[in-house]
């Protein structure tokens, strides 16, 4: 009996199918791939992002792009440069749309603080990395992190080609015992 009830309201089942679904596992919206290569990443912090409906929408249908932003602290505030949400033209049509605005990153006032201190000492900056979604909030992973010299850029592309080779490598000599 238990069963049957169980199976007659279970919405797992019936539930429809979305791209930031669990099961599907793709909550990502944007991810800065260049801040790897360009950066060396100190520690990692989770914002929430302030946002119209109209960027809502748009970020739904995929446009965001967070590869030119960066993080600034203004009057004890955090805020987002240089990201782009681009407009959806049937969404928007009753409001002026910028897609490049400052937008608002929402933290803890004591992580704030702590942010402030650390840029003003030691010459960190501050880069998103990605965009995704938790629960229904989009949320925005920040970096403090330190320019990388073009030494060290090309270091890291000689160990990841290193890297790749030795795999190509490893498979090879698996095939041939």
């Amino acid at each position: 009996m238990l069963a049957c009830v169980a199976g007659f309201g279970d919405n797992v089942r019936m539930a429809k199918k979305s791209g930031k679904d669990k099961a599907s596992g793709d909550k990502t919206i944007a991810l800065n791939r260049r801040a790897r290569h360009e950066y060396h990443i100190e520690q990692r912090y989770e914002a929430g992002i302030a946002l119209q409906g109209w960027e809502l929408k748009a970020i739904r249908a995929g446009r965001a792009n967070i590869g030119d932003a960066y993080a600034v602290i203004l009057e004890g505030e955090l805020f987002l440069v240089g990201a782009q949400i681009t407009p959806l033209i049937s969404a928007s049509t009753h409001v002026l749309a910028d897609d490049r605005r400052t937008r608002k990153l929402l933290m803890h006032r004591q992580e704030i603080d702590t942010l402030a201190g650390q840029l003003q000492r030691g010459g960190y900056t501050l880069i998103p990395t990605a965009m995704y979604w938790k629960g229904n909030k989009v949320k925005v992973e920040l970096a403090l992190a330190r320019g990388k010299r073009a030494h060290d850029k090309r270091e890291a592309i000689r160990e990841r080609d290193w890297a790749r080779e030795k795999q190509r490598l490893m498979r090879r000599h698996g095939r041939n015992a």
